[in-house]
């Protein structure tokens, strides 16, 4: 298999909506990609769930942004990337930046065109092409003739889809058995479904007659996920996005050594807690996770943990036990201190009130659980909803980017502006919430405000307001004002508004002084 052969079959999942089609044609993908030679599907599946294998590269947006000519025909295959960026992802120290620099210009040299523009969305992230995980393990299951039951309980147990899709082309169902819950082996998390409101999430809960059943009420911190394996003395923490930071927060492997067990898997969140005991800005919990110096920021961002869930306790995996269970052997195992707030109850208006505690305190919300629910790793079902304030702005549109994958032809990814002054200060970029509908009409319209073009990013004349809802303020030195939206995503387009009338940077400040 070439790398052109998946560039082809992300054009063909980007030109189809069918759902029936994206997984056929990703099963092909991954039946010639096991066919070889060499075999090399394990890459494959996770290039075509968008993303490489390694967690970090090392390579960053701007390194991509001046790349050299492409070549004139197709040689690289999967593997040829897997190891190029194996090998940037492990260079540091001093001389690492020229040494990833050469590196990333010999990768892209011998990339044709169209392998330059897939290389470069998959390294940054945005190799949008509608092909969800979940569609992923739809084509697993089909490309190895397996049962879809059997490739999804696997993947609960594992990090990637890439070595699911390695055992079960390689060695059908009877190799998938043996993915299963081990300590030290991280879990995909259970995620939350959204809701609007309280009421919302509670009617989505209730017992289908209108009926009001209990639910565990949670406090949703905003922190850093973290599952914590504890076997005897080793410990090991991973996030959300199963990355190994043990070494970086030495208070939680602590919390977890302070417990009456030999062997527990714990589900919860690390955040740093200001002296009234408030939520810090996300930046600070975030820079001891994501610095390989996290634990050296101890004292000066010390972090607390609230566990909030068990997957496992000495010998007996809890993960298909209903939540009520879960929970008491944690009210048991846990103390309360370390334990999210919590409230278990069939009444809304208490539950409202805990809600709007939870926001005056500095949280991020709540999120409802049904209390007889198993724990449905990596999967965003029913039995969890969160529920968060929302904010909105109505900024102006200063710069736009092409669209790469699905949105290839389209003007995309837009740049957004609050009024500063005489002039506009840039708070973030999103593409999320625009409709096919939305992008044709903005790729009409920025042209008609272009001032000028790169070749990748449209500068308009900021005269377009756009209605922009986001979760949060965060503070950043990318951008010239030291903020960012959180989440940002598009509601609509305000052409009742001029960008005299849009927010100002004021304004986002304040918001940046709420929780959220």
């Amino acid at each position: 298999m070439l790398l052109a052969d998946l560039v082809a079959t992300h054009a063909a999942l980007s030109a189809t909506r069918s759902r029936l089609r994206k997984r056929e044609l990703l099963a092909e993908a991954l039946r010639s990609a096991a066919a070889g030679p060499p075999p090399q599907v394990e890459i494959a599946a996770s290039y075509l769930s968008g993303r490489p294998r390694q967690r970090r590269t090392g390579i960053g947006w701007r390194s991509l942004t001046d790349l050299p000519q492409p070549a004139g025909s197709a040689t690289l295959t999967p593997g040829d990337v897997d190891a190029a960026l194996e090998r940037t992802a492990a260079l540091a120290g001093a001389g690492s930046h020229a040494a990833r620099a050469s590196a990333v210009a010999e990768l892209f040299a011998a990339a044709t065109a169209a392998e330059q523009d897939y290389l470069r969305a998959l390294i940054v992230g945005e190799l949008r092409q509608g092909a969800l995980d979940s569609l992923l393990l739809d084509a697993i299951a089909a490309a190895a003739e397996v049962p879809i039951g059997s490739v999804r309980r696997a993947a609960m147990f594992s990090a990637l889809s890439g070595p699911i899709a390695q055992a079960a082309l390689s060695g059908g169902a009877g190799a998938l058995e043996s993915f299963r819950l081990e300590v030290g082996r991280p879990v995909r998390p259970m995620l939350a479904a959204s809701a609007t409101d309280v009421s919302e999430a509670f009617e989505k809960l209730g017992d289908g007659t209108g009926g009001a059943v209990p639910v565990a009420a949670d406090a949703k911190i905003d922190g850093i996920r973290v599952q914590v394996h504890r076997r005897g003395d080793d410990v090991a923490v991973f996030t959300r996005s199963l990355d190994d930071i043990t070494d970086r927060v030495p208070e939680v492997v602590e919390a977890a050594l302070g417990l009456a067990s030999d062997a527990v898997v714990l589900d919860g969140e690390a955040v740093a807690l200001d002296e009234a005991g408030r939520p810090r800005p996300f930046q600070e919990t975030g820079s001891r996770t994501m610095s390989r110096d996290g634990a050296a920021l101890r004292e000066e961002v010390p972090l607390s943990v609230f566990f909030f869930d068990v997957l496992h306790r000495d010998g007996t995996d809890l993960i298909d036990s209903p939540a009520r269970d879960r929970f008491a052997v944690l009210e048991e195992l846990v103390p309360e201190e370390s334990r999210i707030p919590r409230r278990v109850t069939a009444d809304a208006e208490e539950i409202q009130e805990f809600f709007t505690d939870l926001v005056a305190a500095g949280h991020e919300g709540l999120v409802l659980k049904k209390l007889d629910s198993a724990y449905d790793a990596g999967r965003r079902g029913s039995a969890w909803i969160k529920v968060k304030p929302r904010h909105t702005l109505d900024l102006v549109v200063l710069a736009v980017e092409r669209g790469s994958g699905r949105r290839r032809g389209w003007l995309s990814n837009i740049h957004l502006g609050a009024r500063d002054g005489d002039g506009f200060t840039m708070l973030g970029k999103t593409f999320k919430g625009m409709t096919d509908e939305m992008l044709a009409w903005q790729t009409e319209r920025f042209r008609e405000l272009e001032v000028s073009d790169d070749g990748w990013v449209v500068t308009l004349r900021p005269e377009q307001v756009v209605e922009i809802a986001f979760d949060g303020v965060q503070r950043s030195s990318r951008y010239p004002g030291g903020m960012a939206l959180r989440f940002a995503r598009v509601l609509r387009y305000r052409d009742d508004k001029t960008a005299a009338e849009a927010d100002t940077v004021e304004t986002v400040r304040t918001i940046a002084a709420l929780p959220g």
